[in-house]
């Protein structure tokens, strides 16, 4: 049997352990810790935190530990209402949103938390999304007409509008595309399920007129085909959108204009 084993610089160390004295309500929190400054492995620091002097979310407590406890913890935060994206990390083993993520809804043990599977981490819980913003720009999210602008808005009837319900809803966060293993495979040339479902968005968008340019912009095997419905996307979503059934949308209509 073939034994695999990762770098000596790619194992994740024991770190610090930061407890918490006379603590009402303790609750232990295991954090990914890694800074390209030192040159040194990633390590999982180990938090008790109050939870009698904290807010009810995970990000709270992540708040409280950089303010409190450690100051050189880095993690990305803007809207704390689930709509900005910032705060997606790893929480207990899935991909979520730390603002809207309740502590008491965690596992009873510790509770655990890494940046973002699969991107480049910056520092600590800070992925790298360049790639990500990249692809997004890729699919030119915006209204493509080819008519003359009209006086005012163009309009849309209510069934019109209704077709984008559960897709403009989507921030961006990367946590069903970096839960897709498909994306961890083929990330390079697959767009994965965010980008595929703001490709979507634009597509039904009864105000565009390049309807035809995108799904030609899509006919690749590895942009969209790579998809294997796996449905970690819609799984973890925490918006509760639907990545899968947009990419299986998309296929319908490269079937529908090849009269299949």
């Amino acid at each position: 049997m073939a034994e695999f084993s990762l770098p000596k610089n790619s194992k994740v160390q024991q770190g610090k352990h930061y407890p918490a004295s006379g603590a009402k309500k303790p609750r232990t929190f295991r954090i990914y810790r890694w800074s390209p400054d030192d040159e040194k492995n990633p390590r999982i620091d180990t938090y008790e935190v109050d939870l009698a002097a904290c807010g009810p979310m995970v990000l709270d407590a992540l708040l409280k530990i950089k303010n409190e406890i450690d100051p050189t913890l880095s993690l990305r935060r803007s809207c704390r209402e689930g709509i900005c994206g910032s705060c997606a990390m790893n929480i207990d083993g899935t991909n979520t949103l730390a603002c809207t993520c309740a502590i008491d809804d965690c596992g009873s043990g510790d509770v655990k938390i890494y940046p973002l599977p699969h991107m480049p981490v910056v520092k600590d819980l800070v992925p790298d999304l360049t790639h990500f913003y990249a692809q997004f720009a890729s699919i030119k999210p915006w209204l493509r007409t080819q008519s003359p602008a009209p006086a005012r808005e163009r309009l849309q009837s209510v069934e019109e509008r209704r077709k984008l319900d559960g897709l403009y809803e989507c921030i961006l966060c990367a946590c069903c595309t970096t839960s897709c293993p498909s994306y961890w495979w083929n990330g390079d040339k697959y767009l994965g399920p965010a980008i595929l479902l703001q490709a979507y968005r634009w597509i039904v968008d009864s105000r565009d007129e390049d309807t035809g340019t995108r799904l030609d912009d899509l006919e690749d095997p590895f942009k969209l085909y790579r998809c294997h419905t796996i449905m970690n996307c819609t799984r973890t979503c925490p918006k509760g959108l639907n990545p899968a059934k947009a990419i299986a949308e998309i296929k319908k209509l490269m079937l529908e204009r090849r009269g299949a």
